[in-house]
């Protein structure tokens, strides 16, 4: 489900970048422990083979394999019989999933010239796969409610509430219209929601070239981009309420499991919504009237893009088979053989819109060969010290079911044993991008120093670093760990359990059009996103050096310095935002006072002067900032209590009280309006989806203008860090108790 970013294609020379080199030690480990880890991962490199990744993605991809269907089930009976043969006791976990398929998918322009749009991808020639058309789901919106709507069209840029705000200023209601969107600015999902909340009664969505197609490089089959056919297929369930099974929330979808009605489930959409291609968006958005649309919101097709209401008037008709069906998830575990109940849990999907090569296959094959070098460094002798536990999740695409499911139904579990939880899912050619939990900040930036860029010879880090630079940002002296939203196999382990989790993978050079389209194949994928797989290995080698040092480090490799000044910062970016929102409103409000919007508008077009907003009040931040002063002192003490030797007992101890560090972050009663979010720190946002909201109760609560809401947070958010701050003063007791350190547990 992962969308690639869109990094830059080209990387000026940097000649002031480290070489590459491996650290003397590592975080976590005696320097005993660490060469003696450091020839585990020399060993764990050389058994590693790129042609492995080309064979299983052959067979992975071979076939469409969507939820239910034969190849899905073939591929999840394939994946646990290669764990099986490297030495994990396996198992395949079924649920039953709500999982719709589409019935009927008519679009029409009624008027001013008739258009029956074709809503097919024919095959590309030189892509055999692209012809297995009997065997694919057509382009659809999973979890689109059905429905029959008339209306004129309105063309809502990228459909988020900003762009609504600039349509009432020039007088333009979507009230029983049906309004076009283009891809990008949000996640799929946010754009029939905020139609449907503004009045709408349906919703297409198309992929501009602009942002997507010939205006970005030359288009598949000639190169890699989306050619005129090619249509972003996904789900649009309302996942910032909850992913997984949209009829079981809180608890696994198993057989007899109690389902909410249909008609109940908050998740789905409120009207119906289809995607297209630009072929088919190019006569509807020809024929929209009215006002042109502002500069930023046009397009690459050749035409003059407006916003309408009318003259357009379309008919949308769609129906679904409204069926559950099997999610197969693949669960490997290989026991440890010191910690065997601390679990380090690492996954990516298997399941994917069509052939799913690029997502999540290319992601998939390194998971599988990681976890094949571990079967044979245990043959070899070696064991992991804490169960490695790899899974291969079903259902991902449609909303994060299969792993959602199964971290619903094994909670309690869960949240006594589990490490970390490591998460892929696409990868191709380019630079290190990588989000997660900024308690384990250092350990990753550790771990990006010891991995080589396949291209350039130099590390991870530095090739990161570097990029970073020429993009003008600040020179990072450590890898900076992006914050954690949504859109992949994490989010249940990380903002519903809090269970310390990455999501990891590598791209921005193999750049293409084809996400979640029929293209999405080997084809595609070794021509364009990763020739000889030589960034699959690095992945390996990247996700596998995380998954042997969290499951053999003497102490796991929590430190609390980073993260004490990265939440600070979200704490001055909110605070910084109150007063910024503040300012904005007294300018505005004078500006609708005085008449001065109306006295510089075009008199010839039409401009609605909007209404007075609610004046900002003065927040009494007191509370967070005293709680992040006692974090900050806390911190300190940890870390310098960190460089006593414990005993091996004191370290069991000391490590189940870092297991449970990232579940203090946690409040049972969740984030306002979305309880199953429960994370304070991180959560994706209610209207970007994927996009993540970082202090998500003040800063959505301060956006949304709920002021005496904010408030509430800013006090429930001190609560929350003054727990964590709690279990960081027991860590920091156990180490007290040990003597003078011989030699220092990493740095």
């Amino acid at each position: 489900m992962r969308h690639p970013k869109l990094f830059p294609l080209i990387i000026s020379a940097v000649i002031f970048l480290n070489p590459f080199s491996l650290q003397s030690q590592m975080l976590g480990f005696t320097e005993e422990s660490a060469v003696v880890q450091k020839k585990l991962e020399a060993q764990f490199d050389g058994l590693l083979q790129a042609g492995n990744l080309g064979e299983w993605m052959k067979q992975l991809s071979a076939h469409p394999h969507h939820v239910g269907s034969p190849w899905g089930k073939a591929n999840a009976e394939f994946m646990a019989a290669r764990f099986r043969e490297w030495g994990f006791d396996t198992r395949i976990e079924t649920f039953q999933v709500l999982f719709p398929t589409p019935k009927l998918r008519q679009l029409e322009l009624l008027e001013p010239i008739p258009y029956r749009a074709s809503l097919e991808e024919p095959p590309v020639v030189g892509d055999a796969h692209s012809a297995q058309t009997d065997e694919m789901l057509p382009p659809y919106n999973c979890f689109s409610v059905d429905g029959d709507v008339t209306a004129e069209l309105v063309f809502v840029n990228f459909g988020v509430p900003a762009d609504y705000e600039e349509l009432e200023k020039m007088g333009v209601d979507v009230k029983g219209k049906i309004v076009i969107a283009r891809y990008y600015g949000s996640w799929r999902g946010i754009k029939p929601k905020v139609a449907a909340e503004k009045g709408a009664i349906g919703c297409i969505i198309y992929s501009d070239p602009h942002e997507d197609g010939y205006f970005q490089g030359d288009v598949y089959p000639d190169g890699a981009f989306k050619n005129e056919y090619g249509v972003q297929r996904g789900s649009v369930l309302d996942m910032p309420l909850y992913p997984g099974d949209p009829l079981t929330p809180d608890y696994g979808a198993v057989e007899g499991a109690p389902r909410l009605a249909r008609e109940d489930s908050p998740t789905l959409t409120k009207i119906p919504v289809l995607p297209i291609s630009y072929k088919d968006a190019q006569p509807l958005l020809a024929a929209i009237g009215g006002q042109v649309a502002p500069a930023s919101w046009r397009g690459a097709l050749p035409l003059t893009y407006h916003v309408g209401p009318g003259p357009a008037k379309v008919r949308l008709k769609l129906a679904f088979n409204w069926e559950l069906q099997p999610a197969y998830d693949v669960i490997a575990v290989m026991k440890g053989s010191t910690y065997p109940d601390e679990w380090v849990i690492r996954g990516n999907h298997h399941d994917a819109w069509v052939h799913g090569a690029n997502d999540p296959i290319s992601g998939m094959v390194a998971v599988m060969e990681e976890a094949r070098a571990v079967g044979e460094l245990v043959k070899s002798g070696w064991r992991p010290k804490r169960t490695l536990v790899y899974c291969a999740w079903d259902a991902e695409e449609p909303g994060l079911l299969g792993s959602t499911e199964w971290v619903e139904q094994h909670a309690q579990e869960l949240k006594r044993k589990a490490v970390a939880y490591i998460n892929t899912d696409s990868n191709s050619r380019g630079f290190l991008d990588a989000g997660g939990s900024h308690t384990l900040e250092s350990f990753f930036d550790e771990v990006s120093h010891n991995v080589q860029d396949p291209q350039t010879g130099l590390s991870v880090f530095d090739r990161w670093r570097a990029r970073q630079m020429v993009d003008g940002k600040p020179e990072p002296k450590e890898f900076s760990l992006d914050a954690l939203g949504s859109g992949s196999d994490y989010s249940p382990f990380f903002q519903h359990l809090g269970i310390a989790s990455f999501n990891l993978g590598f791209g921005g050079e193999g750049r293409g059009g084809e996400y979640h389209t029929a293209n999405d194949t080997y084809e595609h994928y070794v021509r364009f996103k990763d020739p000889g797989f030589q960034y699959g290995i690095a992945l390996v080698k990247l996700a596998g050096r995380l998954s042997l040092r969290l499951a053999d480090a003497d102490i796991l490799p929590f430190e609390f310095g980073q993260f004490t000044a990265t939440v600070s910062g979200y704490a001055e970016e909110v605070m910084k935002m109150a007063d910024k929102q503040r300012e904005q409103t007294e300018k505005e409000n004078r500006l609708i006072r005085e008449g001065l919007y109306k006295a510089a508008a075009d008199p010839a077009k039409t401009f609605i002067t909007p209404a007075p907003k609610a004046e900002v009040p003065y927040f009494n931040f007191a509370p967070l900032q005293n709680a992040l002063a006692s974090l900050q002192k806390s911190t300190t003490a940890f870390e310098k209590a960190r460089k006593n030797v414990l005993a091996v007992q004191q370290q069991a101890a000391l490590n189940q009280a870092l297991m449970g560090m990232e579940q203090q972050l946690l409040r049972k009663e969740g984030l306002p309006r979305r309880s199953w979010y429960k994370h304070h720190i991180y959560a994706p946002g209610f209207y970007t989806g994927y996009g993540v909201k970082t202090l998500p109760g003040i800063r959505e609560a301060i956006e949304e203008r709920q002021y005496e809401e904010a408030q509430e947070q800013i006090l429930i958010l001190a609560e929350v860090l003054a727990s964590f701050t709690g279990q960081i003063d027991q860590a920091t007791a156990l180490l007290q108790q040990g003597q003078p350190p011989a030699e220092a547990l990493g740095k």
